[in-house]
């Protein structure tokens, strides 16, 4: 299977964030679950948590022909910031404060510097 040149950029980025979406319920979800126990939370994660693999691992091999490892891991950083913040907000129902925003803002700043080229 031969993919676009604009497939082999972005991609990547849609499988990274779908992933992100998986490994953001295996590592959180169970937060709504409390009284379930951990080996099960554990168990449901760990399952959760293969098809965040096998989204994130072509991500990867298909994004390394135009992004390099930094550029791949800084686009999964941020996007995992995203994924998590909307997670929170919504499926948490916790806020997100002035001092949550500055920093991811702040890193977000850095994740900028990566791309500068």
């Amino acid at each position: 299977m031969t993919l676009s040149p604009f497939a082999i950029k972005w991609l990547p980025v849609l499988l990274l964030a779908v992933s992100n979406i998986f490994m953001t319920l295996a590592w959180y979800g169970h937060l709504k679950f409390k009284s379930t126990p951990l080996l099960i939370v554990i168990a449901v994660s760990w399952g959760i948590a293969f098809f965040e693999y096998c989204l994130a691992v072509p991500a990867n091999r298909i994004g390394h022909a135009v992004w390099s490892a930094a550029e791949l891991k800084t686009m999964q950083e941020v996007i995992t910031l995203i994924v998590f913040a909307g997670f929170s907000v919504v499926v948490l129902k916790e806020p997100l404060g002035w001092n949550h925003l500055g920093g991811f803002t702040l890193i977000a700043a850095g994740a900028a510097l990566i791309f500068r080229g």
